[in-house]
C-alpha cells in the first residue's frame, strides 16, 4: 500500500509517500481499505509534534477515515469484509490501508459517501455524547453553540435541532454563521463583536439558556457560562481559541450549574453501550435527513501537504478531505 510517512515532525512538506507492507490484523483488529481521510487542524498539531500524545517516529499522520473492511481479526464480531465504515485514531489515516481496533470503527449509513464518512465519526460522535449523555438535553430546551462554524459546532447545531432544542449559534464570520443556519440554527450571532452577551440575552428572551456547547474556550467561555439559567450545563469540548479559561465557580453554586467535560476518545472506551446507542441514533438522523455534512473541500491523495497547510491555516469553511481512492 501507499502511505504518507513522517520521519520527523513537521508541517507535511518534508513528508513522503512510500510503499509500506500490509499486515494481517490482530485478534481484536480490523484492516480497512481507506477511500477518504479527513484532514483536521489537530492532525497538523500531531504532525508537528505539539500534541499532548506524540506518535513514535516514523509514523503516518491522519486521525479520521472512511473505507471498506478488508480483513477482520478472529475475535471481532459484527464486522465483516466489505462493510463500509468510518474510523478514528491518533494517526495512520493518510494511507491506502489502516489497521485499528474494532472499537475505533462505526458503520456508515447506506446513503453516506466515503468523503462524507471521513468527517462524520468524531465531530458528530462528540456532539452527540455531549448533548445526550453529558447534558441530558430535553426537547424544548435552548442550546447555545460556540464556534458553530467548526466541525463539532456544525454537528452540534444539527443534532440539537434534531433532538428538539431551540438552537442559537455563535460564529466569527458571516460565512460560518450562514453554515450554522444551514445546519438548522434558529438564530445566530457574531462571536467576536462587542455586546455579545447582551445580544445573546435578547435572543434567549424570557426562556432560560439551558446548555452551552463549547469547543472554543478563551474569553467566550466565561460569558457563556454566566449566561446559563438555573440548572444549566456547560459542555467543555476543546480550546480551539487557543486559551484555557478560568471560571468563577461561585456561579455554579448560585445557579446550580454543571461543567461537563466531553472526551470522545475516552467515551468510546469507557461507555461502549452508550456509544453503540448514539451510533444507531446518528445513523437514523442521517438517513431521514435531520443531520447532514458540511461543505467539503477535497484534495487528491498526492496533495496531502497542501491539504495539511490549508487545515493549519484554518481558513477553509467546512471540512478538508483527502480522496485516497
Amino acid at each position: 500500500m501507499r502511505a504518507v510517512v513522517a520521519k520527523q515532525f513537521g508541517d507535511g512538506r518534508d513528508f513522503t509517500i512510500e510503499r509500506r507492507p500490509v499486515t494481517a490484523p490482530a485478534a481484536d483488529e480490523v484492516r480497512v481499505r481507506v477511500r477518504a481521510a479527513a484532514v483536521n487542524h489537530v492532525d497538523t498539531i500531531v504532525a508537528a509534534g505539539r500534541y499532548q500524545a506524540k506518535p513514535d517516529l516514523p509514523f503516518t499522520p491522519g486521525g479520521e477515515f472512511a473505507g471498506e473492511v478488508a480483513a477482520v481479526g478472529r475475535a471481532v464480531r459484527g464486522i465483516f469484509a466489505g462493510d463500509h465504515v468510518c474510523g478514528s485514531g491518533l494517526s495512520g489515516a493518510f494511507a491506502e490501508s489502516v489497521t485499528v481496533r474494532a472499537s475505533a470503527l462505526s458503520p456508515l449509513p447506506p446513503n453516506m459517501h466515503f468523503i462524507e464518512g471521513a468527517t462524520f465519526r468524531v465531530a458528530h460522535g462528540t456532539a452527540m455524547a455531549g448533548l445526550v449523555q453529558g447534558a441530558g438535553l430535553k426537547s424544548g430546551e435552548t442550546v447555545l453553540v460556540l464556534g458553530a462554524g467548526g466541525a463539532v459546532g456544525f454537528a452540534a447545531v444539527g443534532i440539537a435541532k434534531a433532538l428538539g432544542a431551540r438552537v442559537i449559534a455563535s460564529a466569527s464570520t458571516e460565512q460560518k454563521r450562514a453554515l450554522a443556519t444551514a445546519a438548522g440554527a434558529d438564530a445566530v450571532l457574531a462571536g467576536d463583536a462587542d455586546g455579545w452577551r447582551d445580544r445573546l440575552r435578547a435572543l434567549v428572551g424570557d426562556a432560560p439558556l439551558d446548555v452551552v456547547v463549547d469547543p472554543v474556550g478563551g474569553t467566550a467561555t466565561e460569558s457563556a457560562f454566566r449566561s446559563l439559567g438555573w440548572g444549566g450545563r456547560h459542555l467543555v469540548i476543546g480550546f480551539a481559541g487557543g486559551l484555557i479559561p478560568a471560571l468563577p465557580t461561585n456561579l455554579a453554586l448560585v445557579k446550580g450549574l454543571r461543567l461537563v467535560g466531553v472526551n470522545f476518545g475516552r467515551f468510546t472506551q469507557c461507555e461502549p453501550v452508550a456509544m453503540a446507542s448514539n451510533t444507531v441514533a446518528l445513523r437514523q438522523m442521517w438517513e431521514v435527513g435531520k443531520i447532514g455534512a458540511p461543505p467539503i473541500r477535497t484534495y487528491p491523495f498526492e496533495q496531502f501537504a497542501d491539504a495539511m497547510q490549508a487545515a493549519a491555516e484554518r481558513g477553509t469553511i467546512g471540512r478538508i478531505v483527502l480522496n485516497v481512492s
